[in-house]
């Protein structure tokens, strides 16, 4: 079975057998949502992009013997007045009935995939924050571990492209947008933890997504993407400040040849660590614990559960 996610800045795609072991899991920057945040409307040539990347994945699951499958829609489609079209070349692609989701269902399906395998000592420890920093949106959700129902969850209009388009096009950004930028942010979480259960200091804040990963990835020296050296891994507040400080400082170019930069996240990057930056403040967290586990492993454990479901009313 498999789940493909189309994010405002990636399109990925998640393949397990029937006993739930990784196949291939995949990632391709496309940036569905180029523009969406200015002219609600997917762009002709981002869509293009989306689009040609879902049939290589369709490729994909047909070499692998994929039958049953979820391919889910998120931010961008979410705000785009001409999503349909986007949905109907998505679902001729790849044969896959494709859904767009409410921001809810995402920080749930986000916080089923990035909990299942966490380590027992913080599964048991209380209640988990998972922050996952997309394109377009950022999704909070707050629970424990094995209770999906009692999971409480709070979607944003904050997210890596879209901050960078509303603030930080100028290259480097200039202290004053940096500035505007952060105060959004911080005005927009505060709002949002008036509405979740606040982990205690100290708790365990998941980060989830492309710029977790990079940040991890950086801080940690790690040049080549290896799931073992950014799964699980803590990155410190104050790692998250110094990174964000030192990327906002630099051109695009420069950042590009930092040791770790992945591919497609250099113009974006300053915008979802301030975003992670602001998360680790607004909750009083001192540090964010990396999952590669994630919104595609809640849809692969909903196809599990719902195959696993008996047959009847």
């Amino acid at each position: 079975m498999a789940a493909l996610d189309c994010g405002t800045n990636s399109t990925r795609l998640l393949v397990v057998d029937e006993d739930g072991r990784v196949l291939t899991r995949r990632m391709t920057v496309t940036r569905l949502g180029q523009g969406v945040d200015r002219t609600r409307r997917l762009a002709p040539e981002a869509i293009e992009r989306t689009v040609a990347v879902l049939r290589q994945y369709a490729a994909e699951m047909a070499r692998l013997g994929v039958t049953r499958a979820r391919l889910a829609a998120t931010s961008a489609a979410r705000d785009a007045e001409n999503a349909a079209a986007f949905l109907a070349a998505a679902a001729e692609a790849t044969g896959v009935d494709p859904e767009i989701l409410s921001g809810e269902d995402e920080a749930r399906l986000s916080f089923l995939g990035a909990t299942a395998q966490l380590p027992p000592d913080l599964a048991a420890a209380g209640p988990v924050l998972v922050v996952d920093i997309g394109g377009g949106s950022t999704e909070l959700a707050v629970g424990r571990p094995g209770e999906p129902d009692a999971v409480r969850a709070v979607s944003v209009d904050l997210g890596c492209v879209r901050l960078t388009e509303r603030f930080l096009a100028e290259d480097p950004p200039s202290a004053a947008a940096l500035g505007a930028a952060r105060a959004e942010v911080r005005a927009v979480l505060s709002t949002a933890r008036e509405v979740l259960p606040t982990p205690a200091p100290g708790g365990t804040l998941v980060g989830l997504a492309g710029t977790v990963s990079t940040l991890v990835m950086l801080a940690r020296g790690v040049d080549h993407y290896r799931r073992e050296r950014v799964h699980h891994q803590r990155i410190s507040r104050q790692e998250v400040e110094s990174w964000l400080a030192r990327l906002a400082g630099e051109p695009v170019a420069a950042r590009r040849r930092e040791p770790g930069m992945v591919e497609g996240r250099a113009d974006v990057i300053v915008g979802g660590a301030l975003v992670l930056a602001e998360a680790l403040a607004v909750f009083d967290q001192a540090a964010c614990l990396a999952s590669e586990e994630d919104i595609l492993d809640g849809l692969v454990a909903s196809l599990r559960r719902s195959q696993a479901r008996p047959a009847g009313p």
